[in-house]
């Protein structure tokens, strides 16, 4: 422990990358205390970030329990000040909680279970042992079923009939029918440590959080007498390293500040000293040291034996170093060192250093106000991934969905406006109400005394004010008994003051207006709370406007959801250190069972397997409803049955329910048309043996009828052989006649064609040569030159026969 005078100074945290040894020191541990104390908690115009915060929650906290206080309705109403002549109920109107019980209430309806999917080598490699067994099977059921039968012997490992029959259906019986051993004992597992817990409840709490602040922190932890526990965490006590992260996974320290009693500090501390508890005593219980830390109370004069504490956690790295030795044989051996352990570098060194930095949390606790630290250690039993084990999980789990740059968002801070506006508008219609007056009567006394009942009786005011209420009627007189107009004439008028109703009316268009916005910016419309439901609106408008309602506070659902998976897997990875200690263990043993402790106890000892955890949500009733009207409508009409039915309805996934009933609907359509084919099939082996019994008594008087018709049937087949041989025969002769004929005519052809071509180069030759003539000729007549010569004419050089025949 530190000691010393405080003095209030600006500092940081100090150097992350200090050697091991230098951050387990007391000094190193107070300075990250100091570091986040002068972070939260330095006093800055008044407050601190800190104070600032728990106001806030405060705040919205009194909000949401319709506490909220009523000074600023007052301050607005008062006049100068002054309320004296205001008789009102300053009561603050409960709008608020009623919207806050219904998205929490919402949320504690919707029930999940955890579960754990086993994805180390060992298991994926038995799950994918039993897919393929399946998958085998699927491929050759028909072979499977003859050898079956042939073998007289059971080669089938699953039921023949509720085979898959393709890929898809074998995934989704994956999922719905195969659960290993060690995922159903890890699940036992998670859910006793939270029922033991009390989880549900924190739960609820975590839920109110979220909706009221924003916000929400658990804590987990680990301890030999108590095993894992679970607990709650005020936001309003919490202080966190800056962070953009909505689920603060960056987040580098958390603290948490508590009020105790000064003899808890003894535990803590065993080596405190009296004189030190004194100083102690006396410095955290000064005035208001930290106004507000304990929770709004002036404790001072109250109880002075208690103290302000800060239990911090910081995030840094350490160096696992590793002396690798050989020895003379050549085998190796390593010995853990601390990290300034420095081999020597020389050839004839035989060892060297082999080293890997993790991830570790560090925790403490600091005395507010003072600087004196309790405790400082390396935190034991961290969570850690096995399958990233120089990561580690920080003690704490918060999320806030609508976070940005530090300043978080909840439905109630959206709600407070509106809240505030109808709180005024309430005060005001009191106010209207209170200077409201009744309706009266105006009664003309001069009116009355000239009339005259005609029984004797006068008509004084007492008559004519029973007979007006009694009956309504009125009895006057147009004229008076001098004849003159008689002004008085309806001696009793109601009078009515109408001036409040107006005001009356517009405050509340004012209410309905302001309480319409806070349905409008949180989302929960009439359809949610079902206050004022439209009964022109059918019942699916109203459900789908329900859903949407639903829909735009999903992030308040599915923050919890967050929470709880993350929760449940940090639980997976504390089961381990639980079954290490024999004095908690066989108590564990009795809340979750043998059989499955003897599964936990082989993965602590074999490390062997890995856990996924999901958080798997059970469907809302507008889910329940429509799947339940699917199964309704599948067993009317036979499509599935009860064992079927009850199958679907275990299923908690609604996409998987919803596949698991077509595909239950699907083999059931198979197995009906099975039936239906095996039917025909032994009605038509039926009427087929009744037929041929028919048909053996036939036989007997139709077989010598067969014979004969056999005979004569042969003798025709004969004579149609015959005749059509013959026929053969004269078709043959007359084919050879033919061809004879065709060859002749051929010939004919032939010779004619023969004939045209000799006529034709005769023709030639003889143009030729009287072309050769008639040319000789001219040539004579140039040379001797003669007349011409008329070669087509009859004259001398070409005329008569000869010049007709072309000489």
């Amino acid at each position: 422990m530190a000691n010393g005078k405080y003095s209030r100074k600006v500092i940081g945290l100090p150097n992350s990358l200090a050697s091991d040894a230098e951050k387990q020191s007391t000094d190193y541990g107070l300075r990250v205390g100091r570091a986040i104390e002068e972070e939260w908690f330095r006093n800055e115009g008044g407050s601190s970030k800190f104070i600032n915060n728990r106001e806030t929650y405060h705040r919205l906290r009194q909000y949401a329990l319709g506490e909220q206080s009523v000074q600023k309705y007052k301050n607005e109403l008062a006049i100068n000040g002054d309320i004296s002549y205001l008789n009102l109920d300053w009561t603050p109107v409960p709008i608020i909680p009623k919207f806050v019980d219904i998205v929490v209430n919402g949320m504690s309806d919707r029930l999940y279970d955890v579960r754990a999917e086993a994805i180390d080598p060992v298991s994926s490699n038995k799950k994918a042992i039993y897919k393929n067994r399946l998958q085998t099977q699927m491929r050759n059921k028909e072979d499977f079923e003859d050898m079956e039968e042939t073998l007289g012997a059971k080669i089938f490992t699953a039921d023949a009939n509720n085979l898959p029959d393709n890929n898809d259906e074998l995934d989704l019986q994956m999922i719905t029918d195969f659960k290993d051993d060690v995922e159903v004992a890890e699940e036992k597992s998670i859910e006793s440590i939270l029922k033991t817990n009390n989880y549900e409840y924190i739960k609820k709490r975590v839920d109110q959080d979220q909706t009221v602040l924003g916000v929400s922190f658990l804590k987990h932890s680990f301890n030999k007498h108590d095993g894992v526990k679970i607990d709650y965490v005020d936001p309003a006590n919490m202080v966190f390293s800056p962070t953009e992260d909505p689920k603060f996974a960056d987040c580098y320290y958390f603290g948490e500040v508590k009020n105790v009693n000064i003899t808890e500090l003894k535990k803590i501390n065993p080596s405190l000293t009296q004189s030190e508890l004194e100083e102690i005593s006396k410095m955290s219980s000064k005035a208001d040291v930290y106004p507000g830390v304990r929770g709004g109370y002036n404790t001072d004069n109250f109880d002075r034996n208690t103290a302000t504490l800060l239990y911090f956690c910081y995030k840094t790295d350490k160096n696992i170093v590793y002396k690798k030795k050989q020895n003379a044989y050549g085998t190796e051996k390593v010995l853990e060192k601390d990290d300034s352990f420095d081999p020597p570098k020389t050839e004839q060194a035989r060892f060297e250093k082999l080293s890997k930095r993790i991830d570790v949390w560090y925790e403490g606790v600091l005395v507010l106000g003072t600087d004196k630290i309790l405790k400082w250690e390396l935190m034991k039993n961290m969570v850690r991934p096995k399958s990233a084990v120089q990561k580690v999980y920080a003690p704490y789990i918060a999320s806030a969905p609508k976070m940005y740059r530090g300043a978080v968002d909840s439905l109630v801070k959206r709600m407070i406006p509106f809240a505030d506006q109808i709180q005024l508008t309430h005060l005001k219609l009191q106010q209207v109400t209170s200077k409201m007056i009744p309706d009266g009567v105006y009664l003309d006394i001069d009116g009355l005394s000239s009339i005259n009942l005609g029984n004797g009786n006068t008509y004084n005011p007492q008559e004519a004010l029973n007979l007006f209420f009694q009956t309504g009627s009125v009895i006057g007189r147009s004229y008076t008994e001098e004849g003159e107009y008689n002004h008085g004439k309806i001696p009793v008028q109601e009078l009515t003051s109408s001036g409040a109703n107006s005001k009356i009316s517009s405050l509340v268009s004012v209410y309905n207006y302001n309480l319409e916005m806070i349905r409008s910016v949180t989302g929960l419309n009439e359809a949610r709370d079902g206050s004022t439901p439209d009964s022109k609106s059918l019942v699916g408008v109203q459900k789908l406007a329900a859903l949407n309602s639903n829909t735009a506070t999903r992030h308040v659902l599915h923050s919890g959801v967050f929470m709880t998976q993350r929760l449940a897997e940090c639980v997976s990875y504390r089961i381990s250190d639980i079954l290490e200690y024999a004095d908690f263990r066989e108590d564990f043993v009795k809340s979750v069972g043998k059989y499955s402790v003897e599964l936990l106890q082989e993965i602590s000892d074999l490390h062997l397997h890995d856990f996924g955890i999901f958080i798997e949500l059970h469907p809302d009733e507008e889910q329940r409803q429509v799947l339940e009207q699917n199964i309704q409508a599948s067993l009317s009409a036979g499509k599935i049955d009860i064992d079927d039915a009850i199958d679907v309805r275990n299923v908690k996934n609604v996409k998987i329910a919803s596949q698991l009933l077509k595909v239950r609907k699907k083999r059931k359509d198979k197995l009906e048309k099975q039936k239906q084919q095996e039917n025909i099939t032994l009605q038509a082996q039926a009427q087929q043996e009744a037929q041929m019994a028919v048909e053996a008594k036939k036989q007997e008087g139709d077989a010598r009828r067969l014979e004969l018709e056999a005979q004569i049937l042969q003798m025709k087949n004969e004579f149609e052989l015959a005749r059509m041989d013959k026929e053969l025969q004269a078709k043959l002769t007359l084919l050879e006649k033919q061809g004879e004929i065709n060859n002749q005519k051929q010939g004919i052809d032939v010779a004619t064609q023969m004939a045209k071509e000799n006529f034709k180069e005769d023709r030639k030759d003889k143009r030729t040569e009287k072309q050769a003539t008639q040319q000789s000729k001219m040539i004579q007549q140039r040379q001797q030159d003669l007349d011409p010569i008329d070669f087509d004419g009859q004259d001398s050089l070409g005329s008569g026969i000869q010049g007709l025949m072309g000489q």
